[in-house]
């Protein structure tokens, strides 16, 4: 698609019709090159936004940019990973995924005896709140800068003033590094137990009961049935009826959150409440015009974050390799460097996936936000306006051509990626 060829008789007709007379063009003898009634060379499949100069249009553009940009990094970090978990398997980079699926499992009977034990929680995505808000002045230009702001519908870090709004009204939670590490609430991490307990995740240690899982040594290292002296690994987040030493989100006594934990609650419901940090929810857009309200919420889902997941792995030896002190090392080695690929690869996914719904709702909204601008554009009277609306109307088709191809690229990176987490028993 060149835009660029569009020939100004042809903007001019368009014009026309939204409306404008011809006789607003005399006085330019050379309209295309003296008054910049042309449309510019590049057109959004080429990353260009900026095609008809009317705010709320390029704006709506600049959002399916921002979405095929957010598409192709992460479709290239996914194989990034696919290429990385290939090579540790004996493969090429660029290996199909069902090859790679079935070379980790090959991997994993020689020397595993009943498959691996995988945990994790999901991925953890935050939206910028700020992203919204600069999106919302962009977009809409009766909105002044810096006046207005998105809000969150979810939880977030917040200042001291609205952690003690939220201690009031109970709804306080505190992240971090637990009082004399006694959490009495959810731990994620390690829990030091210091009398035999229930371990809702890895026990490492001393399962008095079955262990589904036992190292070289006899310790059991996967899920207890009984009691577990030890350690046990809280990956999903559980409760730790020891000491805490990984991260602990509790409700706080009368006081606030102690040391360095971070102050955390659902501001949903709370008007006029500004986040610290990410919102660990939905991002609700300032008021805007109706053409901008799509345009601002994918402003922030395209800008996601999704966090990768701590990832832990236990086992079994198999006859093979069981008094094999090299080949034991050897696959320990492989699983170490392959927890932080799959970790990665599930952060990915997740942001993958949310990209996913996102472009559908970007999608169905396109008449919308720019067939509303040009309804301005002809209220206006303003006949560069209307040549830009022209041109805007010239490459809303591609809106369907870049999002899908957006999405079929995700589409196919997060199928690869479910390969590879059904070849270890992550699901999939």
């Amino acid at each position: 698609m060149n835009t660029t060829n569009t020939k100004f008789y042809g903007l001019m007709a368009t014009g026309l019709a939204l409306g404008f007379g011809a006789t607003a063009l005399q006085g330019c003898d050379d309209l295309a090159e003296q008054c910049g009634l042309v449309c510019p060379e590049k057109g959004i499949i080429q990353g260009n936004a900026s095609i008809s100069g009317v705010a709320s249009i390029d704006a709506f553009f600049g959002a399916v940019v921002d979405f095929k940009a957010s598409a192709d990094a992460v479709t290239a970090g996914i194989r990034a990973e696919l290429d990385a978990i290939a090579v540790g398997v004996g493969l090429e980079p660029g290996a199909a995924a069902a090859d790679i699926k079935l070379a980790i499992e090959g991997k994993i009977s020689a020397a595993v005896d009943g498959g691996l034990k995988i945990e994790y929680q999901p991925a953890q995505c935050t939206a910028s709140v700020e992203i919204a808000a600069q999106a919302a002045a962009e977009c809409d230009v009766d909105v002044e800068p810096g006046s207005v702001e998105a809000s969150c519908e979810g939880s977030c870090a917040v200042d001291a003033e609205v952690a003690a709004m939220c201690e009031a009204e109970g709804t306080l939670k505190c992240e971090g590094t637990a009082p004399n590490l006694e959490c009495s609430g959810t731990c994620t991490g390690e829990c030091n137990l210091e009398v035999a307990a229930e371990c809702t995740g890895t026990c490492r240690g001393t399962c008095n009961g079955t262990c589904s899982v036992q190292d070289a040594s006899g310790n059991c290292a996967g899920a207890c049935e009984g009691t577990c002296e030890g350690s046990c690994e809280l990956s999903a987040g559980g409760s730790c009826s020891g000491s805490c030493e990984g991260s602990c989100e509790y409700t706080p006594a009368m006081g606030g959150c102690e040391g360095s934990a971070q102050a955390k609650c659902d501001v949903s419901a709370m008007a006029d409440v500004k986040c610290e940090g990410k919102c660990e929810g939905t991002v609700k857009p300032p008021e805007v015009k109706a053409e901008c309200e799509a345009t601002v919420e994918a402003k922030a889902e395209a800008n996601v974050e999704c966090t990768p997941p701590s990832v832990q792995i236990a086992w079994q030896w198999s006859a093979q390799l069981e008094g094999d002190a090299q080949g034991q090392a050897e696959f320990k080695a492989w699983i170490n460097t392959f927890k932080g690929q799959f970790s990665a690869l599930l952060g990915a996914t997740a942001k993958a996936e949310y990209l996913i719904k996102g472009i559908g709702k970007l999608s169905a909204a396109a008449n919308v936000a720019v067939k509303g601008g040009i309804e301005e554009v002809k209220a206006s009277g303003d006949l560069k306006a209307s040549i830009g609306a022209g041109c805007a109307l010239a490459v809303l088709g591609d809106v369907g051509t870049v999002l899908g191809d957006a999405t079929s690229s995700l589409q196919g990176s997060v199928s690869a990626s479910l390969e590879i987490s059904g070849a270890v028993g992550g699901g999939g």
